[in-house]
């Protein structure tokens, strides 16, 4: 009886540990310093913070739109509940303009986290001073307007051709140069380099703030709060376009596992560590999951291979 009364004392003892916090690597496709990198970096503090994981590693694998490291993560990573990569929007035109053998397919969708506006920037020295001025320079000779961003058929590019394409230039004469991570386009742009940057407006803020950057247009359908800039829209180029940004896990999980996976990173993306973060980095909540979540990513693909073909960048 008394063996009996311990045995209970013990599992009940055993069932009150709580779980173990899982622990993740998460594998941000770009070089330090661009969106992907910050993502990463602020999934690692909120799900350490508030205790969803126990240790998360960030490791960067550039080039290639995040297909460099697509490939690495889909042939190292199988059935590995703890992988995790960060990818989006620029990742979806890298892998058509790159002709990657591995695509979004192959990695388990887990959720898109955020959306951000594009901005359009010239160095604070530059004798453009609106969005006017770019449009009347590209329309008079496009390629002796140089474009810094981000990887070649990502949003930044396809921003580069939508502008050129709406305001009557040949998309495919526009000179873009694809840096591999933020802090590369940027150094360019800051260096004079290039005629102008468009990348997410997270990359530039400081920039921006500091005044050595100044800041044309927006990509989005509203203006971004404390930005003195109009929308593409306002500016009279009838553009509209955001970037957005997700995680995946690796192929070859199980069920089980996606569901945990899932549900770490809804808490995650539901914490006030997370909201905040959001609203620091001007970052948009756009938060999907499951089954709304892949058809989304299905929908998006297809409809940047129409974009990509439409301006030039995939034939």
């Amino acid at each position: 009886m008394l063996l009996r009364s311990l045995s209970g004392v013990v599992l009940a003892a055993v069932l009150a540990v709580p779980a173990l916090a899982a622990n993740y690597t998460l594998i941000a496709p770009a070089a330090p310093g661009g969106g992907w990198d910050q993502t990463a970096r602020t999934m690692q503090t909120v799900m350490q913070d508030e205790g969803i994981a126990g240790n998360v590693q960030v490791t960067n694998v550039p080039g290639a739109g995040g297909t460099i490291g697509l490939a690495q993560f889909v042939n190292q990573s199988k059935g590995n509940p703890e992988a995790l990569i960060v990818g989006g929007y620029v990742m979806l035109g890298a892998i058509l303009t790159n002709a990657s053998p591995v695509d979004l397919t192959m990695v388990t969708p887990i959720a898109r986290l955020t959306g951000e506006s594009e901005v359009i920037v010239v160095p604070a020295s530059s004798e453009i001073q609106t969005m006017a001025d770019l449009v009347t320079r590209l329309k008079a000779d496009p390629g002796a307007v140089s474009w810094a961003g981000g990887s070649a058929g990502g949003t930044d590019h396809i921003a580069a051709g939508l502008i050129a394409k709406a305001v009557g230039v040949d998309p495919t004469k526009v000179n873009y140069i694809a840096y591999s991570g933020g802090g590369e386009a940027l150094a360019a742009i800051l260096g004079n380099q290039v005629t102008v940057g468009v990348s997410g407006y997270g990359e530039f803020e400081s920039q921006i703030e500091a005044g050595t950057l100044r800041a044309l247009a927006v990509s989005g359908d509203a203006r971004i709060e404390g930005l003195d800039a109009p929308t593409l829209k306002e500016a009279g180029v009838d553009v509209s376009l955001e970037n957005w940004r997700m995680v995946a896990a690796a192929p070859g999980i199980t069920p089980e596992q996606e569901a945990a996976i899932t549900a770490d990173i809804t808490k995650m993306a539901q914490s006030e560590s997370w909201k905040k973060a959001l609203a620091d980095r001007g970052w948009i909540d756009r938060f999907q999951s499951g089954e709304e979540f892949r058809n989304q990513l299905a929908e998006d693909t297809t409809a940047t291979a129409t974009i990509l073909k439409a301006i030039g960048l995939v034939k």
